[in-house]
């Protein structure tokens, strides 16, 4: 779609290096987002139950104090407790283009394009954004002891 929508326009002989450029480039965001995701978010999953519900918030369900048996140790629970409370803090020191950007690529899973479209910049500023809040992010929880 990339190519027919971008590069409808240029000779036939450039087709195929530019479908290569943009699968590649493609595939290599692909990657990066799910690198991020699952270093930030792999334990987010633990305190999924196993009801189909696609509404699941981790965090309103800390909140409201729900706890999966497989997590009843206190220590663990508190541990959990106490990490995302420190990481919802530091989403909430990043600046602002930076935590939408991050929030809307790697927390409600939306690709370049729409994140783009979503924030009215380039893609190569959403990226941007998603880099430096997720340098930013690991350097602030690193240093507070969290290893993820």
């Amino acid at each position: 779609m990339k190519l027919a929508e971008h590069y409808g326009h240029k000779p036939v002989e450039e087709l195929p290096m530019l479908f290569q450029r943009i699968l590649s480039n493609s595939t290599l965001d692909w990657f990066r987002r799910q690198k991020v995701k699952n270093s930030l978010f792999s334990s987010f999953s633990d305190f999924q139950s196993d009801t189909d519900d696609d509404e699941f918030d981790v965090l309103e369900s800390l909140a409201n104090g729900v706890q999966i048996a497989e997590f009843d140790n206190p220590e663990t629970s508190s541990e959990r407790r106490q990490t995302l409370i420190v990481i919802e803090g530091e989403l909430l020191l990043l600046p602002d283009r930076q935590r939408e950007a991050f929030l809307m690529r790697y927390w409600e899973d939306m690709d370049v394009t729409e994140t783009a479209a979503a924030m009215g910049c380039s893609e190569g500023s959403v990226k941007t954004h998603c880099f430096r809040a997720v340098r930013t992010l690991s350097d602030a929880l690193r240093s507070k002891g969290i290893k993820l």
